[in-house]
């Protein structure tokens, strides 16, 4: 890297787990406080510096100046409790410890069953994917003060619990793949809209899937819980893959979002629906369904059918009516997907008074007046579209969501 050029995006939440990792095995995770505030340190600095002076072993410099950080920051009782816990809480530094070592751990921190499920997701996308406090208070559309309370407590109740390398595996694996999932769909569809897709947050959402697609077999779990649990790692992984392969279809020159009917499929990314669609066919067989591995199923269909009029829909609204029962009717999303389907089986007016009910619980609940306002318009009732369509554009933030909408709007006010 030359002087002056920038630092890639990407480079920063490469090396960011990995040098958090790095000091946990030196310090041990009773000062996953502390090892965390020393490498964002480090990197502000790599920030200023690296520009004009890349050095030749970015991780052994962003490592050497983390652990000076630490050692400015840990000072008298509070280092002597820390050296005194670290054999009992992590391994010493193992000599030829690798970035994939390194990121399962931090991970497997950060998912800790022992966090709440926000602290989970909240300190994994500051540690692991490297989100800003504040573009993470963008996701949860909450006050950054109060997702620096999450960050905090989570770090500190890290401190106070064991490494999660005990238990069903059920328990230790689903807490993650909840994370990786919030992940990849904020990658893909970024709350602050600018940019509308973030393509470096997906590859890490992938990245970290495949590695622990790898590692859910070498769990020491029953046979029949390690099946289950590595069922949903390749569903989850199998879904990242076949949305990530409709991306060059779904943005059009202008920015604005396709939508899937109206793709065009020969922009699809075959070799990752080849991959994504063999990872369903494997885990399916004898596997008990769970969220993921049936979205992933749906995604599937989507993806092999040569257009949205040859998809089986109604297999697509079973799958969603399945996913409805396993997870006890507790995600209106998933709700509102299963009206998407019915709306083409079964008509629009049954969809629309689906809607209704829908509303009547969740009456915020993020693309639903988009799904009426789509509705409506092939109903031929325009000027409700158009209403509609005008709520859906006030709530949305996604730039190429906007876009979209407010092409629909001006075809309807326009007709």
């Amino acid at each position: 890297m030359t002087a002056g050029s920038p630092v890639a995006e990407g480079l920063w939440r490469d090396l960011a787990p990995r040098a958090l990792a790095r000091l946990l095995r030196a310090h041990g995770r009773a000062g996953f406080d502390l090892c965390e505030d020393a490498v964002q340190e480090a990197l502000l600095q790599a920030h200023r510096q690296w520009p004009e002076r890349f050095p030749d072993d970015p991780l052994g410099w962003l490592v050497a100046v983390a652990r000076r950080r630490y050692a400015d920051h840990a000072r008298g009782d509070a280092r002597r409790r820390l050296r005194e816990t670290r054999a009992a809480l992590l391994d010493p530094e193992p000599p030829q410890a690798g970035q994939d070592d390194d990121s399962l751990l931090v991970l497997q921190l950060c998912c800790h069953p022992g966090l709440p499920r926000s602290g989970q997701v909240a300190l994994t996308l500051r540690a692991v994917a490297g989100l800003s406090t504040a573009r993470i208070a963008n996701v949860y559309q909450l006050p950054e003060a109060t997702i620096a309370q999450r960050i905090t407590r989570a770090k500190r109740k890290v401190a106070e619990l064991g490494l999660p390398g005990e238990g069903p595996v059920d328990e230790r694996v689903t807490p993650v793949l909840d994370v990786l999932y919030v992940m990849f769909t904020e990658a893909h569809h970024t709350t602050t809209g600018a940019p509308p897709r973030d393509a470096d947050l997906a590859a890490e959402a992938i990245r970290l899937a495949r590695l622990l697609l790898r590692a859910v077999p070498a769990s020491g779990a029953s046979a029949s819980a390690s099946a289950s649990a590595s069922a949903e790692v390749a569903g989850l992984l199998a879904l990242m893959l076949l949305t990530e392969a409709r991306h060059p279809a779904r943005v059009d020159r202008d920015g604005g979002l396709v939508p899937l009917d109206e793709q065009d499929r020969s922009l699809w990314d075959r070799r990752l629906i080849e991959e994504g669609s063999a990872l369903v066919a494997r885990a399916v067989r004898g596997a008990r369904p769970g969220p993921y591995l049936l979205q992933a199923c749906v995604a599937a269909l989507h993806a092999e059918a040569d257009s949205a009029e040859a998809t089986d829909w109604g297999e697509v609204l079973a799958l969603y009516r399945v996913l409805e029962a396993v997870t006890g009717r507790a995600n209106p999303t998933i709700t509102l997907n299963r009206v998407v389907a019915q709306a083409v089986v079964e008509g629009d007016a049954v969809a629309l008074g689906e809607l209704d009910a829908l509303e009547a619980g969740h009456p915020r609940l993020p693309r639903l007046d988009a799904v009426r306002a789509h509705l409506l318009e092939r109903s031929g009732r325009a000027g409700e579209a158009a209403d509609a369509y005008r709520r859906a554009i006030a709530v949305t933030a996604n730039l190429a969501e906007q876009r979209h909408l407010r092409r629909r709007l001006r075809g309807v006010v326009t007709s």
